[in-house]
């Protein structure tokens, strides 16, 4: 028992020492896209391994296991081929439905400005963050197709639908802020 717990704080500590220079070393190895995105990498690889049963074998060298266990992420992720979420043909009326969860739904017809708020907040987003709003918001896919998809964890993805919301609920008050000042 005192060995998983030397391990767990071994671990902790590489983590947090070592954070910043792993996520350089992911960056280094693949582009930042939807599905190769640096930090998310890196998190996924922590969770696994903090995630580990506690009868596995001791860890004697950490940055050679977490390194390792990096490069492997990096060659999964890179041998996965993705496919992109684009704009299909009827993607106004889902700009329409997304606005809802924004703006309310009271008569079904939204102002041409709110419709065009919406599309410039979503296109502002990183591509990662644009991609699973229109996959899950406006295609109806589920996170566990999503992830049988890209190989992408369910958590990862739900983590940046979370932080995408959050950031285009900011994006689009500021907007409403700055059009009643008008």
């Amino acid at each position: 028992m005192e060995t998983n717990k030397e391990n767990y704080n071994n671990l902790s500590a590489f983590f947090n020492a070592e954070y910043h220079s792993l996520k350089t070393y992911v960056q280094s190895k693949v582009d930042d896209t939807t599905e190769r995105d640096a930090e998310d990498i890196v998190q996924d690889v922590a969770l696994r391994i903090f995630s580990r049963s506690e009868d596995a074998s001791p860890i004697t060298n950490i940055a050679g296991f977490v390194y390792n266990s990096v490069r492997n992420k990096i060659i999964d992720v890179l041998r996965t081929k993705k496919e992109s979420v684009h704009e299909g043909e009827d993607i106004d009326t889902k700009w329409a439905e997304f606005a809802e969860l924004f703006y309310g739904s009271a008569d079904n017809s939204y102002p041409e400005g709110i419709m065009n708020d919406l599309k410039n907040a979503i296109q502002q987003l990183k591509p990662s963050y644009q991609d699973i709003i229109i996959a899950i918001d406006f295609e109806g896919y589920s996170y566990r197709e999503i992830a049988e998809q890209t190989g992408i964890s369910q958590g990862t993805l739900m983590s940046r639908r979370h932080r995408a919301l959050s950031l285009l609920t900011k994006n689009l008050e500021i907007e409403k802020i700055k059009m009643n000042k008008n």
